[in-house]
């Protein structure tokens, strides 16, 4: 079925897109050049998306994700004025694992681990009590190889784990994780979860790192090399969407998991049931191939905007040859 935008942007299909429930995913929405009133400016995709954003809004709460293909956004300083322009209320990246850099107001850099980092399937600040509700990327420079930011519908993992491993979902929803993680004292760039304590938590003191430590009702140790270890308070693994009624596959199990290795952190530790038992090896691998079939990988295109509904669907990062540069923004 062809949703219906406006007169200025037609509905697209891209090789990439899968169907789930009869429903594209995610839903491709491209600037149409050929009719008579075209969206030609950064201002007149901004007044575009502002005249159109209850409409957009509905269709992302069908599809979980939008891809914007062909609008003239060609800064950062132009998505920023996107993203202000659906009226993104910016949400502050405390508790956060990934090593980013800010760009403008609203928007900073993606993670910035090397280019042969895999980065495994997450909701957003799944790890923190409060994680935002949409994420904006935007394509500053597409790499020429690799590099996609894979997408997967959080309800059809869910589904697909029940099907698969319906006691080790049952014990998901009963026993809820926890996430540990030590945070070196200043940024680290070599890793993917390489966020210092101090842009982690906004801060140089210490006492104000304890503090919003507590207010997320994360434990924390500080060790003698200057790290901070950190194990979180516990967390729903499965979550209902009010809005749907469907659940979700709501955590960064894999990609604690999977990614969060380094010279201070075992991934294989990183992420527990809420009495301390490990996640079963076998069923993370099962996990990791259920992602795999899910995943939609949009080859990105320069000036490309994805928003997605950060309830309802996970991203990724596939490996690449640089450069690239993708930009991101948190809503509430």
């Amino acid at each position: 079925m062809t949703e219906t935008i406006s007169s200025q942007v037609r509905e697209d299909r891209i090789p990439e897109q899968k169907v789930f429930d009869d429903l594209v995913f995610p839903l491709v929405l491209a600037n149409d050049t050929n009719v008579l009133d075209p969206i030609q400016t950064a201002k007149q995709a901004c007044d575009w998306l502002a005249s159109q954003k209850a409409n957009i809004e509905s269709q992302l709460l069908k599809h979980g994700a939008i891809l914007f293909r062909g609008f003239p956004l060609q800064s950062a300083q132009d998505f920023d004025d996107f993203v202000t322009a659906y009226g993104l209320e910016s949400l502050s990246y405390v508790g956060g694992a990934a090593p980013r850099v800010k760009v403008t107001e609203n928007v900073f850099t993606a993670n910035e681990a090397p280019p042969e980092k895999r980065i495994p399937f997450h909701h957003e600040m799944a790890q923190v009590p409060v994680s935002p509700s949409i994420l904006f990327f935007y394509c500053d420079i597409a790499p020429p190889c690799g590099g996609q930011t894979p997408l997967a519908l959080s309800n059809v993992i869910y589904r697909s784990m029940l099907e698969k491993h319906p006691q080790f979902v049952r014990d998901l929803e009963e026993k809820k994780v926890q996430y540990t993680r030590v945070l070196p004292e200043f940024d680290d760039p070599d890793t993917p979860i390489g966020r210092g304590w101090r842009s982690t938590y906004q801060t140089d003191d210490r006492g104000v790192a304890e503090v919003r430590c507590r207010e997320q009702g994360t434990s924390f140790e500080w060790l003698p090399d200057g790290c901070l270890k950190t194990v979180t308070a516990v967390l729903p693994a499965i979550r209902v969407d009010a809005r749907t009624g469907k659940k979700m596959w709501f955590n960064s199990i894999i990609a604690a998991y999977r990614g969060w290795q380094d010279s201070r952190n075992s991934s294989q530790k990183a992420v527990t049931f809420s009495d301390g038992t490990y996640m079963p090896p076998h069923v993370m691998d099962d996990l990791d191939q259920i992602f795999e079939e899910a995943a939609v990988d949009v080859t990105w295109q320069k000036g490309d905007v994805i928003l997605v509904d950060n309830r309802q669907a996970l991203h990724a990062r596939r490996e690449f040859t640089p450069p690239r540069r993708i930009l991101a923004a948190l809503g509430k």
